[in-house]
Parts: structure tokens; C-alpha cells; sequence
């Protein structure tokens, strides 16, 4: 056998890996789309404000939230301002400055006249150092700890330990909620208050928007090409994959930007892990972990109607940290419970949650770099045929497009965020260039971040803001 059969039999046999795998995929976001869709149909839209109060306030659990901070000296205030004016019945606001370098707890002690405090806790889930407790003779809901630093899910530890309520918000210093926000997003644990452990909700891209008082007051689409094109991806990611996920019982990651859990589940499994970057998924499979291995019935949900606003990165170098950083908690998560992967002891979450992060995540952006380099190679050996080549782009690309689209409609149809025919128009056009090029990108921002995982790079990296600005 010549090696010129030989290397295109081998090269013949990885197109047939890579095609495979690809249309496993695609599979997966074809069921994730029709679940969704399914499950907003089901919920016939957002609940107006005064039924939600009517229907829920009465049996909502206090909620302590967590706001973690390092360097926000840009939007904290902003934010905070956004958290005090939260229409719910009971609930805190537990703000940790994380050994901030730059004027974080300064801006909060101007904005809101603090003052030290005390306040008794016992030390469950491990963190680092607290220094002091601020309160407000303004604020009474808040309390700042100023601690040293020691990473995000330290500064959530040290956050929970210092709650008072049952329930308990992650969130990201950098995030608005909408003020019915944790109405909806409590609505499980009210119908459900024996199983649920845990809930999520949307997160929305900020940019664009017009702000003022700390809330978002007209919804708009980034000027941001970059921005823009993150606001598609993050309506394909809540509104379509974690929808559905929740909905098969599979939901294996509740954003840190906003997320609900029951304190005591929590507790039981030890806080957040200290030591990684995944820390809001890494949580979640812990409880999946412990509540199956226990045998007790429990359920994670995910609400779409609650609307949390993250401000999105505007630039390449920016944006391609977070994304290697965001890809480097995965395979954390992946490699430390590797004993859930296809293992049927943990049901639904072992088969579907974790074959799909081994399909996508892990072997996920090798499959598509492999793709790239094959087109020609097998080109220059004369196996691929030019019309097989164009319409294997075109159905790709294509079932691309139709997926973002799908999420739009979905986003459309039953929420109808955006106020505006030109905003539907412009992520329409993002929908459909952010195949070429940008989609690209992220398959090596993903290598980048498989190749810090296995020479064990650790840290966030800088994540520069601006800051909350006023459309």
C-alpha cells in the first residue's frame, strides 16, 4: 500500500470523526431549541409585575445577596444603587470587596456613608481574612466586609457565612437586575420549596442600553460590533441551551452573574471550591454530585423571565480572556468530576449533561480545528470535490444561522425585550456574520484555554470596564 492511500485513508477516516461529531452536535442545539421553545410556549410569556407581586410575595423567602468585588470601582455604586431598589419583600445585600487595588471600598464608603460594624458568623465555607464590616445608617439591608484577597469563590464564601436569609443570589458586582428580578427567579422555590436547591436566570448584554438610577430603562443593541455579536450568543445560550437543559433535567451551570441556591444545600457541599475559575459551575455539579449520590430528590431550574444586565467585553483582548478563562473552569469542572461522564449512577446529568461537555467542550474545539485543516488537505489529495465542499459550508453555516435566528424568534415571540424593528433587524445581521470569522475566534480563544489548562495557568487575567454609561 502506498503512502499516498495510506494518508488518505487516514485522512479520509478523521473527515469522517469530525463529520460525525459535528452532526452530534448539531443534534444536540436541534433538541435544545425545540425543548425551549416548547418550554416558553408552556409559560405563555413574562407574568406582569403586580400578578407576580400578588401571586409570590407573600411566601417569598428572604434572600440574601452576594456580591463579590474586586476592582469594580467603575460600576459598584451603580449597581448597588440598582440591588437596594429590588421590589422584594425581605432580603440583604452582602457585599465583599475582594482586596480590591483600585478605589472600590472607597467609592462604596463615599456613596453610602459607611461606617464599621460587627456582625457574629461562623466560618463554614473556607475563605481568607475579612479585615472589617461596614454598614449604613442610610442602608440598613447592607453590609460590606472588607476582606483580603483571595479569588472569587473565596469572596462568595466569606459572603455566605455572613448571610442571614435561606436563600442566597451569586452574583457579579458588574451586573444590573431588573426590579422584579428576584420575584421571578424565586418562583421555584416557592411552587417547589422541597426539591428545588437551585435557580438561574437570564443574563442580558448591557451595552446599548440606557441607564439611569441603576436600572435599565430602554433596551437597546450594542454600537459595538463585538458587543453586538455577544448579545446573540448570550440569547442562544440562556434563552435556548440552559432552558432546555433545565427542562431535561440536565442543567449543569448557573451563571455568576445571577443565580439562586438554597444556603443550606450549599453548606452541605462545602461552599464554592476555592482554587478555580468555573466557580458558578463548579457549584452546581457539586450539588448534582451530592444530592444524587445521597439518593434524595432535588432539582435545578432555570426561570428565563428574571433579566440580569452584564456589561459584555468591546474588545479582542479583552473578550479572548474571558473566553479561555470561561473554557479553562469547563475542563476544571470536567476533569474533577470525571467519574459523572456517561455514568448512568448519575442519570440524565452523567449521560446527557456530561457526554455534551464531552462532545463540545473537550474534544469540541480539536473537532474544529481539525475540520479547518482537512478542507485541504484533502483538497491538494484530490478526495474533496468542490460542490461537496460548498454545500457542506452552506448546510453549516446555515444550521448556524438558523439556530441564533431560532433563539431570536424565541427572545421575540415571548419576551419581546427589544422595543425597536432595527434592533431585531441588526442582530439578524449578526446572526448571520458572526459565522464568518468570529465563531473562528472562539475556537482559539477555546484552544488557548485547554492549553492554560494543561500547563496549569491559573488567574482571571485583567478584565477592563467602563463602567455603567448612559446610552
Amino acid at each position: 500500500m502506498s503512502a499516498a492511500l495510506v494518508l488518505t485513508r487516514s485522512a479520509e477516516s478523521v473527515a469522517g470523526f469530525v463529520i460525525a461529531a459535528g452532526v452530534a452536535q448539531n443534534a444536540f442545539h436541534l433538541l435544545q431549541l425545540v425543548v425551549a421553545g416548547v418550554a416558553l410556549r408552556r409559560t405563555r410569556g413574562a407574568v406582569e409585575p403586580a400578578q407576580l407581586w400578588r401571586r409570590y410575595a407573600e411566601n417569598a423567602p428572604p434572600i440574601s445577596l452576594l456580591v463579590p468585588a474586586y476592582n469594580e470601582e467603575m460600576s459598584i455604586v451603580e449597581s448597588l444603587r440598582s440591588l437596594l431598589a429590588l421590589q422584594y419583600p425581605t432580603f440583604e445585600v452582602v457585599v465583599v470587596n475582594d482586596g480590591s487595588k483600585d478605589g472600590t471600598l472607597a467609592a462604596l464608603i463615599a456613596a453610602f456613608d459607611l461606617a464599621p460594624v460587627e456582625r457574629s458568623y461562623d466560618t463554614v465555607a473556607p475563605h481568607a481574612r475579612i479585615r472589617r464590616l461596614y454598614g449604613s445608617p442610610h442602608q440598613p439591608r447592607l453590609l460590606v466586609a472588607d476582606k483580603e484577597n483571595g479569588g472569587k469563590a473565596d469572596a462568595l464564601n466569606a459572603a455566605i457565612n455572613l448571610s442571614r436569609a435561606p436563600i442566597v443570589c451569586s452574583m457579579d458586582a458588574d451586573s444590573l437586575l431588573e426590579p422584579d428580578a428576584l420575584l421571578r427567579g424565586v418562583r421555584p422555590f416557592v411552587e417547589d420549596p422541597q426539591r428545588v436547591v437551585a435557580a438561574g436566570g437570564t443574563v442580558r448584554v448591557v451595552n446599548g442600553c440606557k441607564i439611569q438610577h441603576g436600572r435599565v430603562t430602554r433596551v437597546g443593541t450594542p454600537r459595538n460590533l463585538l458587543a453586538l455579536l455577544q448579545t446573540i450568543e448570550y440569547l442562544r445560550a440562556f434563552l435556548m441551551a440552559r432552558l432546555a437543559w433545565s427542562e431535561m433535567g440536565s442543567l449543569l451551570i448557573i451563571s455568576g452573574a445571577f443565580g439562586l441556591f438554597r444556603r443550606d444545600a450549599v453548606l452541605e457541599v462545602g461552599g464554592y471550591s476555592l482554587g478555580t475559575v468555573g466557580e458558578d459551575m463548579e457549584l452546581v455539579v457539586k450539588l448534582h454530585r451530592h444530592f444524587r449520590r445521597a439518593k434524595r430528590p432535588y432539582r435545578i431550574a432555570f426561570v428565563p423571565e428574571p433579566v440580569c444586565w452584564t456589561e459584555a467585553p468591546e474588545t479582542l483582548s479583552v473578550l479572548g480572556r474571558q473566553r479561555a478563562r470561561w473554557h479553562r473552569g469547563a475542563l476544571e469542572t470536567f476533569v474533577r468530576h470525571r467519574a459523572m461522564v456517561l455514568n448512568p449512577r448519575y442519570g440524565r446529568v452523567g449521560l446527557l449533561g456530561f457526554g455534551y461537555i464531552l462532545l463540545v467542550d473537550v474534544l469540541g474545539p480539536f473537532v474544529e480545528l481539525a475540520g479547518y485543516m482537512l478542507v485541504p488537505a484533502l483538497w491538494l489529495l484530490g478526495v474533496l470535490h468542490v460542490d461537496y465542499l460548498y454545500a457542506f459550508l452552506a448546510i453549516s453555516f446555515g444550521f448556524g444561522v438558523m439556530l441564533s435566528i431560532g433563539a431570536l424568534a424565541l427572545e421575540e415571540t415571548e419576551l419581546r425585550r427589544f422595543p425597536l424593528v432595527r434592533n431585531l433587524v441588526l442582530l439578524m445581521f449578526a446572526a448571520i456574520i458572526e459565522n464568518f470569522g468570529y465563531r473562528q475566534l472562539n475556537n482559539l480563544w477555546r484552544l488557548h484555554g485547554t492549553w492554560q489548562f494543561i500547563t496549569r495557568q491559573h488567574g482571571w487575567g485583567t478584565m477592563t470596564r467602563r463602567g455603567f454609561t448612559r446610552a
